[in-house]
């Protein structure tokens, strides 16, 4: 049990410990304190690419597993993930010593964002590419801005950023905060102006419906200040209704004529989107390093925002054209005899769907082979099956690893990808389940020829499948690799 008075951060710190450094978040933070000078250590238990890469390459071994012993350098502070139970060795250790403790997100509040100015992106889908392309443009542009965000961006190497200018650009999850905080991350980080990209409902583990989503994301608009700013997606029923109650400005993007900035045209080309957009009766045109109508949304939110800090359009133009992508989203992994390996962290449906289809538009004479896993605790279970099915309507074949299952729900609620290959298959699409990613790997080989997109999707490490696959198809032994749970 931690205790409540020790929930601060002291005046003297040099030395951060954190637990559950090898989430994309917590790995970011690290990075931001190494930037600012601090000694950083840390722990995990699943400690696999390109977390573990990025982490090596900052200085930081995390220790391998959770245990009291971890903290006998006696940190200044420790940051508690939330991936960490009240029963975790390591928590149980803090809670009996007298060490300070802050959740990510009011680490990443108290030392990053107060002395900024707040951007915040937050939705169900987007998070990441649009705070990735807000970072960059802003960047490329001059402003200096400092950064967290959940994968990691192509021309800073990196998923964290402490700049010198004004900016502060943050990924604003509704996922809880901590064991000992279940209010949502977004509500720590005092947002100025926010993008909200969609509301749908996801984190079946944390939120029961979609009613206790919204009451996280009504909390979340209320935070703006009167003078603040929401660029809100309002083709989206469930933001439009949100942020009809917000207390500042609301500018809406969409494909809607009801919006104040509107997506007209997209036009596809392998890895690029060209696309137009009106705003106060004006045409303008932009090109993204991007495939797919959902990206091209992204980027029309990001100009909204960049408009309103008074960033000219020919210049929005310029450095968008600079962005060089992030890890993990719509990523070439490798090509090898023509066929190209893709890695994308889609799992919600709604993301499967846009990605897959963003992909179809940007290679369409070539045949699209989806490898799916099931990864997180939403899609491991029965709540979304029916949805997938339809989810992958524009792939031809696609491929499925049985889930691990959860132990906190009974079997027919477990989400089933052999119901689900028999529910594709109904659609008149070739489709497979695997029981594991080695039987999948097997298939592959049979199946794969030259032209083929494969496009790799899970939020985890899927077993390495994608450099495994690469070196199968380059005729090499396997490479060594640790199984995910």
């Amino acid at each position: 049990m931690l205790q409540p008075e020790k929930n601060h951060t002291p005046e003297r710190l040099k030395n951060i410990h954190i637990m559950g450094i090898c989430g994309t978040g917590m790995a970011a933070l690290a990075g931001m304190l190494k930037q600012a000078g601090y000694h950083v250590t840390g722990s995990d238990r699943q400690v696999y690419p390109p977390m573990s890469d990025f982490l090596e390459q900052i200085g930081i071994r995390p220790f391998e597993g959770y245990a009291a012993a971890n903290l006998k350098h006696t940190p200044d502070l420790v940051i508690v993930g939330n991936v960490i139970r009240s029963d975790n060795p390591e928590a149980v250790a803090l809670g009996q010593s007298n060490i300070p403790y802050l959740s990510f997100p009011q680490a990443l509040a108290q030392l990053f964002i107060q002395s900024r100015t707040s951007l915040v992106v937050s939705g169900t889908h987007g998070k990441t590419t649009t705070c990735s392309i807000l970072a960059s443009t802003l960047y490329h542009a001059g402003l200096d801005p400092s950064f967290l965000i959940g994968g990691i961006v192509a021309e800073f190497q990196s998923n964290s950023r402490n700049g010198k200018g004004k900016y502060f650009v943050s990924e604003g999850d509704e996922y809880d905060t901590a064991f000992f905080d279940k209010g949502s991350k977004f509500l720590h980080y005092r947002p100025q102006i926010a993008i909200i990209t969609s509301i749908e409902f996801d984190h079946a583990d944390i939120f029961e419906d979609i009613s206790q989503i919204k009451a996280a994301f009504a909390r979340f608009i209320a935070l703006l200040p009167p003078d603040g700013l929401i660029i809100a997606n309002l083709d989206d029923p469930i933001v439009a209704e949100l942020t009809a109650k917000a207390p500042c400005r609301v500018e809406g993007y969409g494909m809607g004529e009801h919006n104040d900035w509107i997506l007209k045209s997209v036009s596809p080309r392998e890895g690029v989107s060209d696309f137009t957009f009106t705003h106060k009766g004006k045409t303008h045109s932009l090109t993204i390093p991007l495939s797919g109508k959902h990206n091209c949304l992204n980027t029309l939110a990001v100009t909204a925002l960049l408009h309103h800090i008074e960033v000219g359009f020919d210049t929005i133009e310029h450095c968008i054209q600079k962005f060089g992508g992030v890890k993990r989203r719509q990523e070439i992994r490798g090509v090898v005899d023509d066929i190209t390996v893709i890695d994308d962290f889609a799992h919600h449906p709604t993301a499967v769907k846009e990605t897959l289809n963003g992909l179809k538009n940007a290679y369409p004479d070539k045949r699209l082979v989806a490898v799916f896993e099931p990864r997180t605790n939403s899609s491991r279970r029965a709540i979304f099956q029916k949805d997938y099915a339809e989810a992958f309507s524009d792939a031809d074949l696609v491929l499925l690893r049985e889930p691990l299952p959860l132990d906190t729900i009974t079997a027919e609620d477990h989400f089933s990808s052999a119901q689900l290959a028999d529910d594709i298959r109904g659609n008149t699409l070739e489709a497979w389940s695997f029981n594991d990613t080695e039987e999948i790997l097997n298939h592959l080989d049979t199946i794969l020829h030259s032209g083929d997109i494969v496009a790799i999707l899970s939020n985890g490490g899927f077993d390495n499948i994608h450099e495994r696959l690469l070196q199968q198809m380059r005729g090499k032994s396997p490479i060594s690799y640790n199984l995910i749970s």
